[in-house]
């Protein structure tokens, strides 16, 4: 599903493709795949464009894409909330509620477990928050 940003009439979708192409480095092609990742792993998620960041939501925020001088950050925003199994979480461990994974340009992906780990923060927002 695509929102549309009553600003200027452009999805959220067109905001992210324009984000990425913006950057047109390494940090673009590494958000482009995460956010392949994202909608493969869980197609229900609405892309958002919200402070300047894209988020994907799904009956509440489930994860934001964050760009920085030297890495791209996924937060979950009820991270804390999650099972990490495989431990991706690298990032924001004191938060009370959001967890996050920092990659850099030279990170390895997990890309199953990446996967686990969207699919169980969509299933918490499904579950309003239950365990």
């Amino acid at each position: 599903m695509k929102k549309i940003d009553s600003k200027d009439n452009m999805t959220a979708s067109q905001h992210i493709d324009n984000h990425i192409k913006e950057l047109g480095d390494w940090r673009g092609k590494l958000l482009a795949r995460l956010r392949k990742l994202i909608l493969d792993s869980a197609p229900e998620l609405t892309e958002e464009w919200k402070w300047d960041t894209p988020v994907w939501s799904y009956k509440g925020n489930v994860v934001a894409g964050g760009i920085f001088k030297d890495h791209v950050k996924l937060n979950f925003f009820k991270g804390a909330a999650l099972e990490d199994p495989k431990g991706l979480f690298n990032a924001g461990l004191d938060a009370k509620t959001t967890r996050a994974i920092d990659f850099n340009e030279d990170s390895d992906i997990d890309e199953p477990a990446l996967k686990d780990l969207v699919r169980a923060a969509v299933s918490y927002n499904m579950s309003g928050g239950k365990k």
